[in-house]
């Protein structure tokens, strides 16, 4: 009977200490038997890139390229709550490493983006309502933690000008509710928390979830997050982003 208690016990603690790493691994407010969340090591080599799709550029192709370019277009005027003041690299629970605006939230990067042969945001229209560009007025933000060398900019199709970080553009994340808050990682298997290089930060990676449904414009009602929390309930999105 003693082994037979010793097996028990043993398999007991192991599937505990699963669920405390599965839990761990959760977004901070988000409940991890809702959210689906899993440590990265059970889901994907944390070193590796989700797999990519036929033709889509790789991260080594992307630390081949140089600062990005300048389309000529002409810039709007931005007001000073549009304008990305200020990016941080700051460590948060269950992630790690981040970077963060001004207003302390996290940033992400966009697999459909292109960084060859020219860097390209492919994030428009109601993907841009769900992910706000970080812009700027053509200035670097001031940067704590981050090598100014990793960071430049891409015109957007209005004239805009996109932050990037390791050539890739940067994005905010309406589901996002609080500072520090990361519930935009691997949304629809594409999005991804973005670290002070450029990289993907893979620490933890939750299971594939949908966007939050774009705001409604005021002509459709109140405008407003429609899409609930991160976790892919009925609201969320089905959108290709």
């Amino acid at each position: 009977m003693v082994p037979e208690k010793r097996k028990l016990m043993v398999v007991g603690a192991a599937i505990a200490a699963a669920f405390a790493m599965t839990t761990g691994c959760a977004p901070t407010g988000y409940n991890a038997a809702d959210y689906g969340a899993e440590p990265a090591a059970n889901a994907v080599d944390a070193t590796a890139s989700p797999t990519a799709t036929p033709g889509a550029e790789t991260e080594d192709d992307a630390a081949e390229e140089g600062s990005t370019g300048d389309s000529g277009a002409d810039a709007p005027e931005l007001s000073e709550d549009e304008v990305t003041s200020e990016l941080s690299a700051v460590d948060v629970k269950r992630m790690g490493t981040t970077v963060q605006n001004q207003d302390g939230f996290v940033l992400y990067r966009f697999d459909s983006d292109k960084v060859k042969p020219e860097v390209v945001s492919n994030c428009y229209d109601d993907c841009e309502k769900v992910w706000p560009p970080v812009v700027t007025n053509g200035e670097k933000p001031k940067l704590k933690g981050i090598d100014p060398a990793d960071v430049g900019f891409v015109t957007r199709k209005d004239g805009t000008k996109q932050v990037t970080i390791g050539k890739w553009p940067v994005y905010t994340y309406i589901g996002d509710k609080k500072k520090g808050q990361w519930s935009g990682q691997n949304v629809g298997g594409k999005w991804f928390v973005v670290e002070p290089d450029g990289t993907k930060n893979l620490t933890c990676l939750p299971a594939v979830s949908k966007a939050v449904a774009p705001p409604k414009d005021e002509a459709e009602g109140d405008a407003g997050d429609s899409g609930g929390d991160a976790g892919g309930d009925s609201a969320g999105s089905d959108y290709s982003y």
